[in-house]
C-alpha cells in the first residue's frame, strides 16, 4: 500500500463515520440502552424513583 492510498482508507473511514446516518443509528442506539437500563435495573434506589412510571408504561411489567 502506498501512502495516497492509506489516506484515502482513512478519509473513506473518517466520511462514513462522520455521516448522519452513522451518527443518528449511534444517537438512537444510545438512548435506547438508556431507557433500557433505567426501566429494568435492580438497583434500589433507581427502581424505587421509576417504579410507577414502569407500571404505567405499555407491556413493561415490573414484577
Amino acid at each position: 500500500m502506498t501512502a495516497g492510498s492509506i489516506a484515502s482508507i482513512r478519509s473513506q473511514a473518517a466520511r462514513f463515520t462522520l455521516s448522519v446516518p452513522v451518527q443518528a443509528t449511534l444517537y438512537i442506539s444510545l438512548c435506547a440502552l438508556s431507557l433500557w437500563t433505567i426501566y429494568f435495573t435492580t438497583y434500589p434506589a433507581a427502581h424505587d424513583k421509576v417504579h410507577s412510571l414502569r407500571h404505567h408504561t405499555w407491556l413493561v411489567s415490573c414484577h
